[in-house]
């Protein structure tokens, strides 16, 4: 495994349970000795491109062999598949899945465009899912999942890159953070793309909520039920009006063809427009795989609910195969 200018956080390296197999070995590449010791790696301190650049040289000539080669195109194209399926909608005039939504915007950007995300379910699919055409195409801030950060970040890359269609994909969640900064985009003129996509709650925190025994409690944007959780109808919030109250265009989608005319029109505008869409939360449609790593976040020792039960005895499981490098 070679790593170039990771810290190994836990985060990347699925809580030390990534690098399972005995025969890992470690060469770390980075420019801050304290974070290329690590994993017990060997250690090449250096400036990532003129480390890589003279790990190259020595390597010179040096190939796979081919059996891995033929593992690899395989294996890759493979996933092409199960991304084209992903992003493919049989009913044109149905409402549209997250990843069909990243579908639709793939078929209308070219390599000038810019995706910008921060936060929620959506980091996940992108890594999954998006194919990039350039090297400043895809802009996905990793490190703190910044919810509200798209927005802000699209207005500053638009102005460093005039020209250039900006586009914010924002959850509903993510939304309700930090978008006043739509007023600076208006007054400015900034011609950003927002896209809003809801499925009424907060769905990746939902989906830890229930790995770790907490039943997606409150992660909903419902009313509450006689039984206390939160499973009546969604709540009145309407983001696209909202989108519009602060003077952005809005374009509302409630179907793939509708989505799909919606972002070519806002590709082409010359001021600020809101893409407003609901996806299909059903399980039965086709998407990207889910997380195969493990995070650790702690579950409840002495809960006596059965979800939270099994979830510990998940945890418990996971804590015991971690692998340690020293």
């Amino acid at each position: 495994m070679i790593g170039v200018g990771t810290r190994y956080s836990d985060f990347t390296t699925a809580s030390g349970t990534l690098f399972e197999q005995p025969g890992v070995r470690f060469l770390n590449l980075n420019v801050t000795s304290f974070d290329a010791h690590k994993m017990a790696g060997t250690t090449l301190v250096a400036d990532a491109r003129a480390g890589l650049e003279a790990l190259a040289r020595e390597l010179r000539g040096h190939r796979v062999e081919s059996a891995y080669c033929e593992e690899y195109r395989g294996d890759k194209a493979r996933w092409e598949q199960r991304v084209d399926a992903a992003y493919h909608a049989d009913e044109p005039d149905v409402r549209p899945t997250q990843a069909q939504v990243l579908g639709a915007l793939d078929a209308v950007v070219t390599d000038e465009d810019v995706v910008i995300n921060a936060a929620g379910s959506l980091p996940g699919d992108l890594h999954k899912l998006w194919r990039t055409r350039s090297a400043r195409q895809y802009h996905v801030e990793y490190g703190y999942s910044c919810m509200g950060y798209e927005i802000p970040a699209s207005i500053g890359v638009a102005l460093a890159a005039p020209g250039r269609p900006v586009w914010a994909l924002v959850g509903d969640g993510t939304y309700l953070m930090n978008p006043t900064e739509i007023v600076t985009a208006v007054q400015e003129n900034v011609p950003i793309k927002v896209v809003i996509l809801q499925n009424h709650g907060y769905a990746s925190i939902g989906g830890l909520s229930q790995s770790v025994g907490g039943e997606r409690f409150g992660t909903d944007y419902r009313f509450r039920a006689p039984d206390g959780s939160y499973s009546q109808g969604p709540l009145p919030v309407d983001l696209a009006a909202n989108a519009a109250s602060l003077g952005m265009r809005v374009l509302r989608a409630k179907t793939v063809r509708d989505l799909r005319e919606a972002l070519r029109e806002a590709r082409g505008a010359d001021r600020p427009t809101c893409v407003y869409v609901e996806t299909e939360t059903a399980d039965t449609v086709s998407g990207p795989p889910p997380a195969q790593a493990w995070w650790d976040v702690p579950v409840a020792e002495t809960a006596t609910r059965a979800s939270a039960v099994k979830a510990r005895e998940e945890y418990d499981r996971h804590v015991a195969a971690r692998r340690r490098h020293l």
